[in-house]
């Protein structure tokens, strides 16, 4: 499960896996540490491997910067959310919004802030903008050798985990 921070790869993923009877892999919960520190490359890579060494899984992310073509060359079928950018967007503004409010822990003992929401070295409203279109200008042409599904709505997501 591929898209943009707020597509909603870790709930659909999460669905789907349950749905299937199968492991969920969240390579974001693979990869962070206390303190918003990431794992080095080769701890990840090896902790990524070990989590889809199952027979089934689902796995929910992006990490091909250090993953490279990894999970997707292991996938029975690549699905891509791209929701418009307006419910990306809306998306993520609401579930920042109730992790400050909450203090929610994000893998591990991370909490998210205002401040790195806005003011970061590289601001989560400014990544989201960023990565919607650079996912929609590069992932076609990667994917396409991959079995891969293209959900551009709500309702294609329901309809996909309906048919699943």
């Amino acid at each position: 499960m591929i898209g943009n921070t707020g597509s909603g790869k870790t709930t659909v993923s999460r669905a789907l896996a349950q749905k299937l009877g199968v492991a969920h892999v969240e390579l974001d919960a693979l990869n962070w540490k206390p303190g918003w520190v990431e794992s080095g490359r080769d701890e990840f890579r090896a902790r990524v491997e070990a989590a889809l060494a199952q027979d089934g899984w689902v796995c929910d992310g992006n990490d091909r910067g250090r993953l490279g073509s990894y999970t997707l060359e292991r996938a029975d079928l690549v699905v891509w959310l791209d929701l418009p950018l307006r419910i990306v967007f809306a998306r993520v503004l609401r579930r920042t919004a109730r992790r400050v409010r909450t203090r929610e822990q994000v893998w591990g003992t991370n909490v998210e802030t205002w401040r790195n929401f806005f003011f970061a070295r590289n601001p989560l409203w400014l990544w989201v903008l960023q990565m919607h279109f650079r996912w929609r200008r590069r992932l076609p042409d990667i994917l396409v050798k991959y079995p891969h599904v293209r959900l551009r709505s709500e309702r294609d997501v329901e309809r996909f985990l309906a048919e699943a």
